[in-house]
């Protein structure tokens, strides 16, 4: 199973299932105060309108309050492998295979995105061909077939993608799913939303019905719709929950706490053969809406915006010294960071994490990029942003957060994560651009100060020099490096303070894990 897939509805595919990513499903052509949710507040489950009548497409959304933390234990995969057999397996009209044919000639699409707390399904659809789309789209999760054949395809892609992408082809997400297992252990956000090799082989079909029944309710779900759409359709949307029941009988999780720690712990994950891939953060109680979030936001931005060059943490470990592709850092979740430019809507979550992804390099590169990347986080506390860094990184964010919802579906998909949030009235990306005209250097560097720990951290490293790499990381004597070619004297110069820079991981905060028993139980 790929960790980014789509089914380009062509004849070709006509005899072939949907593939589907981690968390997601994609069925047609290629995807192009503190106001955080609380369950005593009653959800808001009015439908989401964002007419645009200049398309000729009408996109479409179902967000149901369902997610992996929801998963009973024994049964981690249970969210994410339900809503796949929603969106990927056959209804009580159609078989899937006659369901891909029906959406051939519409050029048409939808997909499930499972995550920690959201299960979201999208589509879109040429206007004229609407009414067939949303009449195939409602029944995928208002009259599931939950045929057992569906079940097993996609279960095998699930236990396929834990045992071999994640561990064996993807370096980086198995680091950043490995400091998420790190820091929320013992919660119900430490599995992937995919879930556990013992979770889903221990799934049947009749948990997934019975998960269905429990969690897939008319009190539970907010529709969306956007472009050139009928009031009919908007109501036909609507109709499709009168099949649900009307309440859910699961009550809903509670909000995940993570075991308090001090200092720095390390979890070396040993892959044998493989090159160094960091992961390193701790949870942050920030969210969308919160003042200090766009405080905060500009801070990241500066420090490792993603996928931007002209960052601090980039300039000083791949630019300056060559040592990876990128580095960069997030106050959000930003999952499949290697295939996305811009941040990821439907994955809201009651509890985040500042991050710090250093892409992978060479093993014998890594203790050294540890200490740089550190050091710099270090002195991004201590010392804050200038006012010229500061303008800069604000006058760049003034432009580029203009590009973070371009499509009608990117639209939608914020106006539901501010629904999860409780944002009220101008949305988020609105809130957003308004407080990059208010706030000043003082707020930034002072939310730095309040949300950001550099004592306290939990570190994941994919590697193949697990032992030797923990050994010198606790011995924590000088870290050294050589380049293939000279660099100028000031970089050598500063080599030596990052190299003399201290760490102070104790032994005891460190562990070794084969790769094979992440994510197996």
């Amino acid at each position: 199973m790929k960790t980014s897939n789509s089914i380009y509805l062509a004849a070709a595919l006509l005899v072939l299932p949907a593939c589907k990513v981690d968390g997601e499903t994609v069925v047609g052509d290629e995807t192009k105060a503190d106001t955080t949710q609380t369950e005593a507040a009653a959800p808001n489950n009015a439908s989401i309108e964002l007419p645009v009548p200049a398309e000729p497409s009408v996109s479409y959304g179902a967000w149901f309050r369902v997610g992996s933390q929801d998963d009973p234990v024994g049964r981690e995969g249970l969210a994410w492998l339900t809503g796949e057999l929603l969106a990927g397996g056959g209804t009580q009209d159609h078989p899937w295979q006659e369901i891909v044919e029906l959406l051939f000639p519409m050029a048409a699409r939808w997909y499930v995105n499972v995550d920690r707390e959201m299960t979201t399904f999208g589509g879109r659809s040429h206007h004229e061909t609407a009414n067939e789309y949303a009449a195939l789209l409602t029944r995928q999760w208002s009259a599931p077939a939950f045929d057992p054949k569906d079940f097993e395809r996609l279960r095998s892609e699930g236990l396929s993608y834990l045992e071999k992408s994640l561990r064996y082809a993807s370096d980086e997400e198995l680091g950043k799913a490995g400091l998420e297992w790190f820091v929320y252990e013992g919660t119900r956000y430490a599995h992937p939303p995919v879930g556990t090799v013992a979770g889903l082989q221990a799934i049947t079909v009749d948990d997934v019905r019975a998960f269905y029944e429990a969690h897939y309710t008319q009190d539970r779900v907010v529709f969306a719709i956007g472009g050139r759409y009928e009031p009919a359709q908007l109501e036909a949307l609507e109709a499709s929950a009168k099949a649900l029941p009307e309440t859910a009988s699961a009550p809903p999780a509670p909000p995940p706490e993570a075991a308090p720690f001090t200092g720095k712990h390390l979890l070396l994950i040993d892959k044998p053969g493989a090159d160094a891939s960091i992961s390193f953060g701790h949870p942050l109680d920030v969210h969308r809406g919160d003042d200090d979030f766009y405080a905060l936001w500009l801070a990241n931005s500066w420090f490792g915006e993603h996928r931007n060059s002209s960052s601090h943490l980039f300039q000083v470990i791949r630019e300056v010294r060559g040592l990876n592709y990128g580095d960069y850092s997030y106050i959000e979740a930003f999952p499949q960071g290697g295939r996305r430019q811009m941040p990821p809507t439907n994955v809201a979550r009651r509890a985040q994490l500042f991050q710090v992804w250093i892409r992978t390099l060479p093993n014998e590169h890594a203790h050294f990029a540890l200490r740089a990347a550190h050091r710099e986080l270090e002195a991004l506390v201590e010392d804050g942003l200038s006012q010229e860094q500061f303008e800069l990184t604000r006058d760049f964010l003034r432009k580029y957060i203009l590009h973070f919802a371009d499509t009608t579906s990117q639209r939608l998909g914020y106006a539901i994560d501010d629904r999860f949030y409780g944002i009220e009235g101008e949305g988020h990306l609105q809130r957003f651009a308004e407080a990059l005209d208010t706030m000043t250097l003082e707020q930034v560097n002072a939310a730095i100060k309040k949300h950001i720990d550099p004592t306290k951290l939990k570190i994941v490293i994919v590697t193949g020099e697990a032992q030797e790499l923990r050994d010198a990381i606790v011995a924590d004597q000088a870290a050294t490096i050589d380049y293939p070619s000279p660099k100028p004297p000031e970089v050598l110069a500063e080599d030596k303070d990052i190299g003399a820079h201290k760490l102070g991981i104790p032994g005891e905060n460190v562990k070794i894990v084969p790769v094979d028993e992440m994510f197996a139980n």
